[in-house]
């Protein structure tokens, strides 16, 4: 078995909120035999999907290989928040790589966006995009990046859909008194994922790509073609697309070298009735500014979907107690409230949270590590690596040009490095650093 599936039963969705109250259950069947395809794609989550989409739109015969479900990796477990950007602020931004390259990355982040709702619109997707998501502050220092950000944003990059928050502004959104202020990015919104997951899939099959569930790739010949083999079957492919984000195991070393699975949890409470507007008088999702991020919203039947706490082995912790902790930090009254759900998956981070674009061969595309930031850099992501396919590799080279340090240790030492420093952070949350 695979020790990254090591928490969950083959072919089944983890049991979360979101599946459910999946709007599909479409089986896809698992591939036998040989098949030829233009182009093989590892994994079904948002970069493999909308890459599958986007090709099979513009005409090449495409095949999916998803080792369980379509959405089954982070693309059907995360917090749902369609952010704008990726991880990194514009002002790091511009000291890495530049004012110019940073306004193209800004302006990626702004396309991927609108793509998520284009195509909800497009294919009519059972999935409602509710705009607003709030930063909320710990500390007085935050609040005041926080303005100077949104300043810059709206001065440098005529973006003003953010607003700064007071104290008092931020409690009347995000009521209680734990945090310092903010801002609100009205711009930015959230959604349910596994339900846009699964729409991109249902998207993919009509426009006509071939997905297969249940088929873990376990080898990869490289060549021309490549052959991309499973326990039952193979794929002949000119080109071949890793999208396995976290879950890509040890498929490519290359990308395990720049690429690290962690894990993340969320649990979802009884439905609140009344008490929800206790939790948030409106309709917008809050991620805070600790190291080891608290995110939440409440869902649409009135429960809080709240995420928090890491682990970056394979088994998960008890999850209940891993996130209700925070929960109550922010949340004391709701001691009470029940547990209904609880949650966790791999997503996949990068040294420096910039998204990781390879070429590991030379007909391999590979795209993956958002960092928490995937909903919308993934989505277009697979636009990309679409068009590098189809020839033209302009963006797809932008982005692959983009700083990527391997983590230190190399594939094997990098998880005992990692662990050492995210403890580090944790503990500078816990009191108050």
């Amino acid at each position: 078995m695979n020790l990254l599936h090591a928490n969950d039963r083959a072919g089944e969705h983890p049991r979360s909120w979101y599946a459910a109250t999946a709007a599909f259950d479409t089986r896809w069947p698992k591939l036998t035999g040989r098949q030829r395809a233009d182009v093989c794609i590892v994994g079904a989550g948002y970069t493999g999907l909308s890459a599958a989409l986007h090709l099979a739109k513009r005409g090449f015969d495409v095949v999916v290989l998803e080792a369980h479900r379509a959405g089954f990796g982070a693309s059907g477990r995360n917090g749902g928040q369609v952010g704008a950007g990726p991880r990194r602020e514009q002002e790091g931004l511009e000291g890495m790589v530049g004012r110019d390259t940073a306004c193209r990355l800004w302006d990626f982040g702004e396309e991927a966006k609108a793509l998520v709702r284009g195509l909800i619109a497009e294919h009519d997707m059972p999935v409602t995009f509710h705009p607003g998501v709030v930063h909320a502050c710990w500390k007085e220092a935050e609040v005041t990046h926080a303005r100077a950000n949104a300043e810059k944003l709206a001065r440098d990059y005529r973006y003003d859909q953010i607003t700064p928050l007071s104290r008092d502004e931020l409690a009347a959104i995000v009521p209680g008194r734990v945090y310092k202020g903010g801002d609100i990015d009205r711009g930015a919104g959230h959604l349910h994922p596994l339900n846009f997951a699964q729409g991109l899939a249902a998207a993919a099959a009509g426009a006509g790509a071939r997905l297969h569930e249940g088929s873990v790739v376990h080898h990869i010949r490289h060549g021309q073609p490549a052959l991309v083999r499973t326990a039952e079957g193979h794929i002949e492919a000119d080109h071949v697309i890793l999208a396995a984000n976290g879950y890509l195991g040890g498929l490519d070393g290359s990308v395990a070298n720049r690429v690290m699975p962690i894990n993340n949890f969320i649990i979802a409470t009884e439905p609140l009735g009344d008490r929800a507007a206790t939790v948030l008088a409106e309709n917008v999702a809050v991620a805070d500014t600790k190291f080891v991020v608290n995110y939440w919203r409440l869902s649409e039947d009135g429960r809080l979907l709240f995420g928090g706490g890491e682990s970056y082995g394979y088994r998960f912790p008890d999850i209940v107690r891993t996130v209700r902790t925070p929960m109550l930090e922010v949340y004391p009254a709701l001691r009470d409230v029940r547990i209904d759900y609880a949650w966790g998956g791999t997503l996949a981070i990068t040294m420096n949270r910039m998204p990781c674009f390879l070429r590991p061969k030379p007909n391999v595309f590979s795209a993956s590590g958002f960092s928490g930031h995937g909903v919308a850099m993934a989505t277009l992501a697979g636009r990309i690596v679409a068009e590098a396919v189809a020839g033209q590799a302009e963006r797809f080279d932008l982005m692959a040009g983009l700083p990527m340090p391997r983590f230190p240790g190399g594939a094997m030492l990098r998880w005992p490095l990692l662990v050492a420093a995210m403890s580090w952070y944790a503990m500078r949350d816990r009191i108050g650093i």
